[in-house]
C-alpha cells in the first residue's frame, strides 16, 4: 500500500511542452486517509535532477529513506494526478519534513 510522501517509479509517457515526461521518480502527496482505500487515481510531484532554485520546486538531498541516487528537486508546479498503473515500483520514501514541504509549496503555488 502506498503512503505519503513515498518515491515512485512512473512511466509518464511522451513529454509535451515543458511537462515532465517518460519514465521518473516522484512523491506521492495524496492524503493518508484517502491511500487507505487502494485507490486506481493518486496525486504525485514528479522529481527531476536539474536543479532550478525555483520558489515552486522544493530540493531534496538523497539518503537511505528517499533512496534518490542524487541530490533531486520535487516539480511543484508539475503536480498531477496519475493512473496507480503508471506506478513501476515504490523505491523510498522522504520522510515527514521533506514531505511538508513539498505540501506547503503546493499550497503556495494552489493558493490553499
Amino acid at each position: 500500500m502506498l503512503t505519503p510522501g513515498d518515491v515512485v517509479e512512473l512511466d509518464l509517457g511522451v513529454p509535451t511542452g515543458s511537462g515532465a515526461g517518460l519514465r521518473r521518480p516522484a512523491i506521492v502527496v495524496t492524503a493518508a486517509r484517502v491511500l487507505t482505500g487502494r485507490p486506481n487515481v493518486v496525486q504525485v510531484v514528479p522529481l527531476t535532477r536539474t536543479i532550478r532554485l525555483s520558489s515552486a520546486e522544493v530540493v531534496i538531498d538523497p539518503d537511505a529513506g528517499n533512496r534518490l541516487p542524487a541530490l533531486s528537486s520535487a516539480q511543484c508546479q508539475h503536480v498531477r494526478s496519475v493512473a496507480t498503473a503508471r506506478i513501476l515500483e515504490r523505491t523510498g520514501n522522504v520522510g515527514p519534513v521533506a514531505l511538508g514541504e513539498v505540501r506547503e509549496t503546493l499550497a503556495l503555488l494552489l493558493d490553499l
